[in-house]
């Protein structure tokens, strides 16, 4: 973003979508109950977050009511960007959610597994527990990195991350020039 490059944030949009008043809290409150709401009638996201993967059928039934959603919305949001060079697309969980993107390159941010529990424990102060649960959801990491048509290694300095940044844009430049 701070090259001037428009970014779509899957889970932007998705907490977008469940805020309060939104369908899309609504169909996840009929479905899960009242549970799954805080007294402010907002969405409590550590709890969700424990049911959905504690059950994988759990997690499919939200998924199902969420990714068409976040999808529809992503097209929209890519197409009001048109006249940049390219856009950047994120979405964490993008090999998993079975939506049927086109995508000109695939772009994976890896780290290895023992930093990637750190930064999960410390984001989202999940137990160890819940982060192997999470894990254990995703694709597995070589799967990822076999599909990528680029990889930043996210496992150093910040500033060795933002040489890698600069690198990759003026690669995407190029290719959006060609």
């Amino acid at each position: 973003e701070k090259l001037g490059v428009p970014v779509i944030d899957a889970d932007l949009i998705s907490r977008q979508l469940v805020q309060p008043g939104q369908p899309a809290l609504q169909a996840i409150q009929q479905v899960f109950g009242d549970q799954i709401l805080t007294a402010e009638g907002a969405l409590d996201r550590p709890k969700l977050r424990s049911l959905i993967f504690a059950d994988a059928e759990q997690r499919h039934i939200l998924e199902n009511i969420l990714h068409p959603l976040v999808h529809h919305t992503i097209e929209q949001r890519i197409l009001a960007q048109r006249d940049h060079p390219y856009v950047l697309v994120v979405i964490p969980l993008l090999l998993e959610s079975q939506q049927d993107y086109q995508w000109d390159r695939l772009l994976v941010v890896d780290c290895p597994p023992a930093l990637q529990r750190q930064r999960l424990i410390a984001r989202d102060h999940s137990s160890p527990e819940q982060v192997e649960q999470i894990l254990a959801a995703q694709t597995q990491r070589e799967q990822r990195l076999a599909m990528a048509d680029d990889v930043i290694e996210n496992n150093d300095s910040l500033e060795k991350l933002q040489q890698t940044v600069k690198r990759l844009h003026q690669h995407f430049l190029a290719l959006a020039r060609a």
